[in-house]
């Protein structure tokens, strides 16, 4: 596909013209860089050729961002490592990549050429514009109300490093729960593409949730959708019932860890938590959740006999903490 549209990354030269661009386009993706840093030179020239090939006016745009000229932008988005990569949906963070690795931002651009197919084929779409919204999909659906003074902080996730254990979809397992939708369960489109993860070998699921910077979490709303009354499969997916919830661990837990560890706090659902739209509001223990950098969510069990755990999705609200200092710039290159 090609445009006449200029095909070389856009240089921002204030936040005015940043936020311009992410209005106007449905895709960016930004290279966060510096004049002194040698891996960004080092891996310029595949976003440069990425530019030339995917570049189309108000649809994808590739810009660049020197933090030493636009550190209000760097300090927004807390780049702390050089080069960053950040790819934004909607004008909403998708996932990054720090410093020059090379399969990850091909990783990245491969997601991107898959996006950019879909709003050129489909630009009503919820990506065919920035501007335009939401179709038919329900991009900002939410399952519950929001708690009076707190806001959706789901798009804090870092979605590149989260992990999902014993799922038996694939690797965007994730992104499916994270996604701004309403599921197609609750719009009864019944030929949809699966929007929904179920857990494999048995009932349990763990999944890491890594944050762009320190957050305050004061709610967690899973949304989990019962089948259809038509449904007479043995191994129709159960709600989960046992949660256990960990604040700032590094990376994810094994399953025996989780069994034994001391959760920082245990949610026991009941059918009286679900609402109409199949979402639980689950208010947290506010002074636990304080200033976390992650969360480990494993679900222990299922409200039935099955052996599998169904979710839809997982929103987070609360606010986002203090964002990180500055400071100087690590030079992922005298690692």
């Amino acid at each position: 596909m090609s445009s006449t549209y200029d095909s070389k990354p856009v240089e921002i030269t204030s936040s005015a013209q940043f936020q311009a661009i992410l209005r106007t386009n449905a895709l960016v993706v930004a290279d966060f860089y510096a004049d002194w840093c040698g891996p960004c030179k080092a891996i310029k020239p595949i976003f440069e050729k990425a530019s030339e090939e995917l570049s189309h006016e108000n649809v994808l745009a590739f810009i660049k961002i020197n933090t030493d000229t636009q550190k209000d932008i760097a300090q927004a988005y807390n780049v702390t490592s050089l080069p960053t990569f950040i790819y934004f949906r909607n004008a909403k963070i998708t996932s990054r990549v720090k410093g020059a690795d090379v399969h990850k931002l091909s990783g990245m651009l491969d997601t991107i050429r898959e996006h950019f197919k879909e709003a050129i084929e489909n630009p009503g779409g919820a990506a065919g514009g920035a501007t335009g919204g939401a179709s038919g999909s329900g991009e900002n659906w939410r399952g519950a109300a929001l708690p009076r003074g707190y806001t959706d902080i789901t798009d804090q996730v870092e979605i590149n490093r989260c992990e999902l254990l014993n799922v038996d979809s694939g690797p965007e397992s994730v992104r499916i729960l994270l996604d701004k939708s309403k599921p197609s369960a609750l719009s009864g489109n019944k030929s949809a593409t699966k929007d929904w993860v179920e857990s494999d070998t048995d009932e349990q699921l763990m999944l890491f949730l890594p944050f762009q910077a320190m957050i305050k979490l004061h709610t967690l709303q899973i949304t989990s959708l019962p089948p259809s009354d038509d449904e007479d499969d043995d191994e129709v997916p159960m709600r989960p019932k046992t949660v256990k919830l960990f604040s700032n661990k590094p990376h994810n837990l094994g399953f025996d860890e989780a069994e034994d560890m001391n959760a920082t706090q245990v949610i026991e659902l009941s059918e009286k938590d679900w609402n109409s739209d199949g979402t639980a509001n689950v208010s947290l223990r506010y002074v636990k959740f304080q200033n976390i950098n992650s969360l480990v969510l494993f679900v222990v069990d299922g409200d039935g006999d099955s052996e599998k755990v169904r979710l839809d999705r997982i929103r987070l609200v609360g606010e986002a903490g203090e964002k990180r200092e500055m400071g100087k710039l690590e030079k992922i290159a005298d690692e």
